[in-house]
Protein backbone atom coordinates (compact mmCIF):
# COMPACT_ATOMS: atom_id res chain seq x y z
CA UNK A 1 0.00 0.00 0.00
CA UNK A 2 1.40 3.30 -0.96
CA UNK A 3 1.59 6.21 1.50
CA UNK A 4 -1.61 8.05 -0.42
CA UNK A 5 -3.46 5.06 0.16
CA UNK A 6 -2.59 4.57 3.42
CA UNK A 7 -3.08 8.55 4.26
CA UNK A 8 -6.61 7.70 3.07
CA UNK A 9 -7.36 4.73 5.40
CA UNK A 10 -6.38 6.84 8.30
CA UNK A 11 -9.04 9.07 7.31
CA UNK A 12 -11.79 6.18 7.03
CA UNK A 13 -11.10 5.25 10.55
CA UNK A 14 -13.78 5.50 13.56
CA UNK A 15 -13.32 9.31 14.43
CA UNK A 16 -11.50 9.28 17.47
CA UNK A 17 -8.46 7.40 15.67
CA UNK A 18 -9.23 9.23 12.09
CA UNK A 19 -7.14 11.88 10.25
CA UNK A 20 -8.15 14.39 8.16
CA UNK A 21 -7.72 14.24 4.21
CA UNK A 22 -4.05 14.54 3.28
CA UNK A 23 -3.05 17.90 1.73
CA UNK A 24 -2.80 16.77 -1.74
CA UNK A 25 -6.53 17.22 -1.65
CA UNK A 26 -6.12 20.94 -0.96
CA UNK A 27 -2.97 21.86 -2.74
CA UNK A 28 -2.21 19.11 -5.77
CA UNK A 29 -3.54 20.21 -9.71
CA UNK A 30 -3.39 16.02 -9.91
CA UNK A 31 -5.15 15.52 -6.41
CA UNK A 32 -8.19 17.73 -7.89
CA UNK A 33 -8.49 16.61 -11.21
CA UNK A 34 -9.15 13.38 -10.28
CA UNK A 35 -11.69 14.56 -7.40
CA UNK A 36 -13.46 16.32 -10.24
CA UNK A 37 -14.35 12.93 -11.30
CA UNK A 38 -14.61 10.78 -8.64
CA UNK A 39 -16.02 13.39 -6.30
CA UNK A 40 -18.01 15.46 -8.26
CA UNK A 41 -18.85 14.26 -11.93
CA UNK A 42 -19.61 11.02 -10.60
CA UNK A 43 -22.22 11.83 -8.42
CA UNK A 44 -25.13 14.55 -8.49
CA UNK A 45 -23.70 17.55 -8.01
CA UNK A 46 -25.34 20.71 -8.09
CA UNK A 47 -25.13 22.89 -11.03
CA UNK A 48 -27.73 25.97 -11.07
CA UNK A 49 -31.27 27.11 -9.67
CA UNK A 50 -34.99 26.87 -11.96
CA UNK A 51 -34.77 30.84 -10.25
CA UNK A 52 -31.93 31.41 -12.80
CA UNK A 53 -34.38 29.81 -16.08
CA UNK A 54 -38.08 31.05 -14.71
CA UNK A 55 -39.19 31.39 -18.25
CA UNK A 56 -39.97 29.04 -21.31
CA UNK A 57 -37.19 29.71 -23.36
CA UNK A 58 -34.79 30.49 -21.33
CA UNK A 59 -31.35 29.80 -21.55
CA UNK A 60 -28.35 30.01 -18.97
CA UNK A 61 -24.99 28.78 -20.01
CA UNK A 62 -22.76 27.29 -17.10
CA UNK A 63 -19.43 26.01 -17.83
CA UNK A 64 -18.70 23.83 -14.34
CA UNK A 65 -15.16 21.95 -13.76
CA UNK A 66 -14.18 22.96 -17.71
CA UNK A 67 -17.25 21.43 -19.02
CA UNK A 68 -19.57 24.10 -21.10
CA UNK A 69 -23.44 23.00 -20.39
CA UNK A 70 -26.44 24.38 -20.96
CA UNK A 71 -29.48 24.67 -18.90
CA UNK A 72 -32.80 25.16 -20.69
CA UNK A 73 -36.49 25.45 -19.83
CA UNK A 74 -38.03 23.72 -22.76
CA UNK A 75 -41.43 24.57 -24.51
CA UNK A 76 -42.95 21.89 -22.17
CA UNK A 77 -41.75 24.00 -19.51
CA UNK A 78 -38.95 21.18 -18.24
CA UNK A 79 -35.71 21.70 -17.21
CA UNK A 80 -32.76 20.07 -19.07
CA UNK A 81 -29.17 20.13 -19.49
CA UNK A 82 -27.09 19.87 -22.73
CA UNK A 83 -23.46 20.35 -23.64
CA UNK A 84 -23.77 23.70 -25.00
CA UNK A 85 -21.54 22.38 -27.83
CA UNK A 86 -22.43 22.19 -31.56
CA UNK A 87 -22.56 18.85 -33.08
CA UNK A 88 -21.24 20.65 -36.51
CA UNK A 89 -17.71 21.36 -35.28
CA UNK A 90 -18.10 22.17 -31.34
CA UNK A 91 -18.95 25.88 -31.33
CA UNK A 92 -20.49 27.29 -28.28
CA UNK A 93 -24.06 27.62 -28.83
CA UNK A 94 -25.04 30.28 -26.19
CA UNK A 95 -22.40 32.40 -24.73
CA UNK A 96 -24.52 34.67 -22.78
CA UNK A 97 -28.03 33.92 -20.51
CA UNK A 98 -31.04 35.13 -22.64
CA UNK A 99 -34.66 34.12 -23.90
CA UNK A 100 -34.17 31.48 -26.59
CA UNK A 101 -37.34 32.60 -29.24
CA UNK A 102 -37.10 30.10 -31.99
CA UNK A 103 -34.42 27.76 -31.90
CA UNK A 104 -30.93 27.53 -30.47
CA UNK A 105 -28.85 28.72 -33.23
CA UNK A 106 -25.10 28.04 -33.93
CA UNK A 107 -23.18 31.22 -34.55
CA UNK A 108 -20.86 29.60 -37.12
CA UNK A 109 -22.65 27.56 -39.27
CA UNK A 110 -26.56 28.28 -38.44
CA UNK A 111 -27.17 24.21 -37.38
CA UNK A 112 -30.46 24.78 -35.25
CA UNK A 113 -32.09 23.14 -32.36
CA UNK A 114 -35.03 23.40 -30.86
CA UNK A 115 -35.36 23.34 -26.71
CA UNK A 116 -35.45 19.86 -26.57
CA UNK A 117 -32.37 19.14 -28.29
CA UNK A 118 -33.40 18.26 -31.65
CA UNK A 119 -31.47 19.64 -34.72
CA UNK A 120 -34.08 20.67 -36.85
CA UNK A 121 -32.24 22.85 -39.45
CA UNK A 122 -28.66 22.49 -41.27
CA UNK A 123 -28.31 25.26 -43.89
CA UNK A 124 -26.41 24.13 -47.20
CA UNK A 125 -25.20 20.86 -45.35
CA UNK A 126 -25.64 19.21 -48.86
CA UNK A 127 -24.72 22.46 -50.64
CA UNK A 128 -25.68 25.84 -51.75
CA UNK A 129 -29.60 25.80 -51.28
CA UNK A 130 -29.67 22.24 -50.30
CA UNK A 131 -30.33 22.05 -46.34
CA UNK A 132 -30.33 18.38 -45.91
CA UNK A 133 -27.64 15.55 -47.42
CA UNK A 134 -28.27 11.69 -46.45
CA UNK A 135 -25.46 11.32 -45.13
CA UNK A 136 -26.11 13.96 -42.37
CA UNK A 137 -28.99 12.48 -40.59
CA UNK A 138 -30.25 14.91 -37.94
CA UNK A 139 -32.16 11.91 -35.79
CA UNK A 140 -28.67 11.45 -34.30
CA UNK A 141 -27.05 14.83 -33.93
CA UNK A 142 -28.97 16.40 -31.40
CA UNK A 143 -27.68 18.39 -28.26
CA UNK A 144 -25.93 15.61 -25.89
CA UNK A 145 -28.20 15.51 -22.83
CA UNK A 146 -26.93 15.25 -19.69
CA UNK A 147 -29.07 13.47 -16.69
CA UNK A 148 -30.80 16.17 -14.18
CA UNK A 149 -32.95 16.47 -11.17
CA UNK A 150 -34.67 19.07 -9.34
CA UNK A 151 -34.84 19.38 -6.23
CA UNK A 152 -35.33 22.43 -3.51
CA UNK A 153 -35.39 24.27 -6.70
CA UNK A 154 -32.04 23.28 -7.28
CA UNK A 155 -31.00 21.57 -10.25
CA UNK A 156 -28.73 18.47 -10.30
CA UNK A 157 -26.39 17.00 -12.25
CA UNK A 158 -24.88 13.95 -12.84
CA UNK A 159 -21.59 14.44 -15.33
CA UNK A 160 -20.85 10.72 -16.05
CA UNK A 161 -24.33 9.21 -15.94
CA UNK A 162 -23.34 6.08 -13.33
CA UNK A 163 -24.81 7.74 -10.30
CA UNK A 164 -28.12 6.12 -9.30
CA UNK A 165 -31.26 7.83 -9.64
CA UNK A 166 -31.43 11.02 -7.50
CA UNK A 167 -34.61 9.98 -5.37
CA UNK A 168 -32.51 6.20 -4.71
CA UNK A 169 -29.38 8.13 -3.91
CA UNK A 170 -30.61 11.01 -1.60
CA UNK A 171 -34.20 9.51 -0.68
CA UNK A 172 -33.40 9.63 2.91
CA UNK A 173 -32.94 13.34 3.15
CA UNK A 174 -36.00 13.83 0.77
CA UNK A 175 -37.82 11.76 3.24
CA UNK A 176 -36.58 14.08 6.24
CA UNK A 177 -37.35 17.28 4.69
CA UNK A 178 -40.88 16.25 2.71
CA UNK A 179 -42.57 18.98 4.54
CA UNK A 180 -40.77 21.45 2.44
CA UNK A 181 -41.39 19.36 -0.76
CA UNK A 182 -44.00 22.51 -1.70
CA UNK A 183 -43.26 25.21 -4.12
CA UNK A 184 -40.60 27.31 -2.75
CA UNK A 185 -40.77 31.11 -3.75
CA UNK A 186 -37.50 32.72 -5.17
CA UNK A 187 -36.80 36.32 -3.51
CA UNK A 188 -35.47 38.06 -6.53
CA UNK A 189 -32.96 40.09 -7.57
CA UNK A 190 -32.30 41.31 -3.55
CA UNK A 191 -32.16 37.32 -2.12
CA UNK A 192 -29.29 35.87 -4.25
CA UNK A 193 -25.67 36.98 -4.17
CA UNK A 194 -22.03 35.38 -5.03
CA UNK A 195 -19.22 34.54 -2.74
CA UNK A 196 -15.59 34.58 -4.16
CA UNK A 197 -13.21 32.56 -1.77
CA UNK A 198 -9.88 31.74 -1.75
CA UNK A 199 -9.86 27.82 -0.93
CA UNK A 200 -10.69 24.58 -2.11
CA UNK A 201 -14.62 23.91 -2.45
CA UNK A 202 -14.39 20.85 0.15
CA UNK A 203 -12.91 23.37 3.15
CA UNK A 204 -16.56 25.45 2.27
CA UNK A 205 -18.33 22.16 2.92
CA UNK A 206 -16.60 21.15 6.25
CA UNK A 207 -16.92 24.10 8.04
CA UNK A 208 -20.49 24.25 7.66
CA UNK A 209 -21.14 21.01 8.27
CA UNK A 210 -20.17 21.69 12.16
CA UNK A 211 -21.34 23.84 14.83
CA UNK A 212 -17.96 23.89 17.23
CA UNK A 213 -17.01 27.19 15.56
CA UNK A 214 -20.04 29.16 16.49
CA UNK A 215 -18.84 30.68 19.63
CA UNK A 216 -15.94 32.18 18.28
CA UNK A 217 -16.53 32.87 14.53
CA UNK A 218 -20.03 33.64 14.87
CA UNK A 219 -20.40 35.63 18.06
CA UNK A 220 -23.53 37.62 16.87
CA UNK A 221 -25.38 34.54 16.14
CA UNK A 222 -24.04 32.11 18.95
CA UNK A 223 -25.68 35.23 21.83
CA UNK A 224 -29.45 33.39 21.12
CA UNK A 225 -28.21 30.22 19.37
CA UNK A 226 -25.77 28.77 21.26
CA UNK A 227 -23.36 25.64 21.11
CA UNK A 228 -25.43 23.64 23.45
CA UNK A 229 -28.66 24.26 21.40
CA UNK A 230 -27.14 22.81 17.98
CA UNK A 231 -27.35 18.98 17.59
CA UNK A 232 -25.68 17.12 15.11
CA UNK A 233 -26.94 15.19 11.70
CA UNK A 234 -25.48 12.51 10.39
CA UNK A 235 -26.29 10.39 7.54
CA UNK A 236 -22.78 8.41 6.42
CA UNK A 237 -22.52 8.46 2.66
CA UNK A 238 -24.80 10.88 1.89
CA UNK A 239 -25.61 14.08 4.39
CA UNK A 240 -24.64 16.03 7.28
CA UNK A 241 -25.21 19.11 8.97
CA UNK A 242 -26.04 21.01 12.14
CA UNK A 243 -29.28 21.46 13.73
CA UNK A 244 -30.38 24.40 16.15
CA UNK A 245 -33.44 23.95 18.84
CA UNK A 246 -33.68 27.73 18.92
CA UNK A 247 -34.57 29.64 15.78
CA UNK A 248 -35.77 33.64 15.93
CA UNK A 249 -37.84 34.73 13.27
CA UNK A 250 -36.94 38.28 11.73
CA UNK A 251 -39.44 41.11 12.70
CA UNK A 252 -39.58 44.53 10.55
CA UNK A 253 -40.07 47.88 12.05
CA UNK A 254 -44.08 47.23 13.00
CA UNK A 255 -43.52 43.25 13.97
CA UNK A 256 -44.13 41.66 10.59
CA UNK A 257 -42.45 38.48 9.99
CA UNK A 258 -42.43 36.23 6.80
CA UNK A 259 -45.02 33.99 6.33
CA UNK A 260 -44.67 30.58 7.05
CA UNK A 261 -44.55 27.52 5.23
CA UNK A 262 -48.01 25.96 5.63
CA UNK A 263 -48.79 23.18 7.82
CA UNK A 264 -45.02 22.44 9.22
CA UNK A 265 -44.90 20.35 12.45
CA UNK A 266 -44.26 21.75 15.31
CA UNK A 267 -40.90 20.99 15.78
CA UNK A 268 -39.97 23.76 13.28
CA UNK A 269 -41.41 26.27 15.38
CA UNK A 270 -38.22 26.88 16.93
CA UNK A 271 -36.12 24.85 15.01
CA UNK A 272 -33.62 25.04 11.86
CA UNK A 273 -31.11 22.70 9.75
CA UNK A 274 -28.54 23.22 8.09
CA UNK A 275 -26.78 20.22 6.05
CA UNK A 276 -24.92 19.78 2.92
CA UNK A 277 -25.93 17.21 0.32
CA UNK A 278 -22.89 15.72 -0.58
CA UNK A 279 -21.16 16.53 -2.44
CA UNK A 280 -21.54 20.31 -3.39
CA UNK A 281 -24.43 21.68 -1.90
CA UNK A 282 -25.49 23.64 1.13
CA UNK A 283 -28.97 24.15 2.17
CA UNK A 284 -30.85 25.89 5.03
CA UNK A 285 -34.61 25.44 6.70
CA UNK A 286 -36.40 27.65 8.63
CA UNK A 287 -39.98 27.91 9.49
CA UNK A 288 -40.29 31.16 7.23
CA UNK A 289 -37.57 30.80 4.42
CA UNK A 290 -35.16 28.46 2.92
CA UNK A 291 -31.95 28.92 0.76
CA UNK A 292 -29.31 27.09 -1.11
CA UNK A 293 -25.01 27.51 -1.73
CA UNK A 294 -23.57 25.92 -4.78
CA UNK A 295 -20.22 25.42 -4.35
CA UNK A 296 -18.42 26.07 -7.84
CA UNK A 297 -15.09 25.35 -7.69
CA UNK A 298 -12.91 27.65 -10.04
CA UNK A 299 -9.60 26.35 -9.39
CA UNK A 300 -7.57 23.99 -6.63
CA UNK A 301 -7.92 27.06 -4.53
CA UNK A 302 -10.80 29.28 -5.78
CA UNK A 303 -14.31 28.61 -4.62
CA UNK A 304 -17.67 30.45 -5.77
CA UNK A 305 -20.42 30.22 -3.49
CA UNK A 306 -23.62 30.95 -5.19
CA UNK A 307 -26.46 31.68 -2.53
CA UNK A 308 -30.02 31.93 -3.28
CA UNK A 309 -33.00 32.48 -0.57
CA UNK A 310 -36.77 31.09 -0.80
CA UNK A 311 -39.82 31.96 1.28
CA UNK A 312 -43.18 30.28 1.33
CA UNK A 313 -45.14 33.03 -0.58
CA UNK A 314 -44.19 35.19 -3.68
CA UNK A 315 -45.50 38.47 -1.82
CA UNK A 316 -42.96 39.02 0.44
CA UNK A 317 -41.90 42.32 2.00
CA UNK A 318 -38.75 43.47 -0.20
CA UNK A 319 -37.46 46.22 2.85
CA UNK A 320 -37.54 42.80 4.88
CA UNK A 321 -35.96 40.62 2.35
CA UNK A 322 -33.23 42.41 1.93
CA UNK A 323 -32.78 42.43 5.54
CA UNK A 324 -32.64 38.64 5.63
CA UNK A 325 -30.26 38.42 2.57
CA UNK A 326 -27.86 40.94 3.91
CA UNK A 327 -28.20 39.08 7.53
CA UNK A 328 -26.79 36.16 5.92
CA UNK A 329 -23.97 37.40 3.96
CA UNK A 330 -22.61 39.01 6.80
CA UNK A 331 -23.01 35.59 8.82
CA UNK A 332 -21.29 33.57 5.49
CA UNK A 333 -18.68 36.53 5.39
CA UNK A 334 -17.67 36.01 8.67
CA UNK A 335 -16.52 32.32 7.73
CA UNK A 336 -14.52 33.48 5.05
CA UNK A 337 -11.15 33.98 7.27
CA UNK A 338 -11.49 30.46 8.46
CA UNK A 339 -11.78 28.56 5.35
CA UNK A 340 -9.03 30.98 3.46
CA UNK A 341 -6.93 30.08 6.69
CA UNK A 342 -7.47 26.16 6.46
CA UNK A 343 -6.37 26.77 2.60
CA UNK A 344 -3.26 28.08 3.64
CA UNK A 345 -2.17 26.04 6.07
CA UNK A 346 -2.84 23.45 4.00
CA UNK A 347 1.07 24.60 2.60
CA UNK A 348 2.60 23.41 5.67
CA UNK A 349 4.30 20.18 4.37
CA UNK A 350 4.30 18.36 7.68
CA UNK A 351 0.53 18.96 8.63
CA UNK A 352 -0.48 15.17 8.87
CA UNK A 353 -4.53 16.85 7.89
CA UNK A 354 -5.44 17.17 11.72
CA UNK A 355 -7.52 14.99 14.37
CA UNK A 356 -11.26 15.47 14.50
CA UNK A 357 -13.07 15.85 18.27
CA UNK A 358 -14.98 13.10 18.77
CA UNK A 359 -17.65 15.03 20.53
CA UNK A 360 -18.04 17.93 18.08
CA UNK A 361 -16.77 16.61 14.34
CA UNK A 362 -18.50 14.16 13.80
CA UNK A 363 -20.35 15.35 10.35
CA UNK A 364 -17.30 16.85 9.35
CA UNK A 365 -15.47 13.91 9.73
CA UNK A 366 -18.14 11.89 7.88
CA UNK A 367 -17.89 14.09 4.81
CA UNK A 368 -13.66 13.58 4.73
CA UNK A 369 -14.32 9.62 5.27
CA UNK A 370 -17.02 10.08 2.40
CA UNK A 371 -14.79 11.86 -0.02
CA UNK A 372 -11.73 9.27 0.79
CA UNK A 373 -14.18 6.51 -0.54
CA UNK A 374 -15.45 8.29 -3.33
CA UNK A 375 -11.27 8.60 -4.29
CA UNK A 376 -10.92 5.07 -3.36
CA UNK A 377 -14.02 3.36 -5.15
CA UNK A 378 -12.67 5.30 -8.71
CA UNK A 379 -9.16 4.12 -7.84
CA UNK A 380 -10.46 0.58 -7.57
CA UNK A 381 -8.94 0.41 -4.13
CA UNK A 382 -11.99 0.57 -2.16
CA UNK A 383 -11.44 -1.89 0.86
CA UNK A 384 -13.80 -5.06 1.54
CA UNK A 385 -15.71 -1.99 4.02
CA UNK A 386 -18.45 -0.84 1.02
CA UNK A 387 -18.57 2.41 -0.64
CA UNK A 388 -20.80 4.73 1.57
Amino acid sequence: MDREESDLGAVRQPIAQARGLPNAHYTDPATFAEERQAVLADNWMGLAVTADVPEVGDALPVTILGMPLLVLRDRAGEIRVFHNTCRHRGMILVEEPRRIEGAIRCPYHSWCYATDGRLVSTPHVGGPGRNTHPGMAREGLGLIEVRAHVWMDVIFVNLSGTAPPFAEAHGELIARWQEFDRPLYHGGSDSRFDLEVACNWKLAVENYCESYHLPWVHPGLNSYSRLEDHYHIEAPGRFSGQGTLVYRQMRGEAGEVFPDFADLSPQWDTAAEYITLFPNVLFGVHRDHAYSILLQPEALDRTVERVNIYYARPDTDAALRARNAEQWKGVFIEDLFVVEGMQRGRQAPAFDGGRFSPAMDGPTHLFHDWVAAQVQRHRGTLPLRAAE
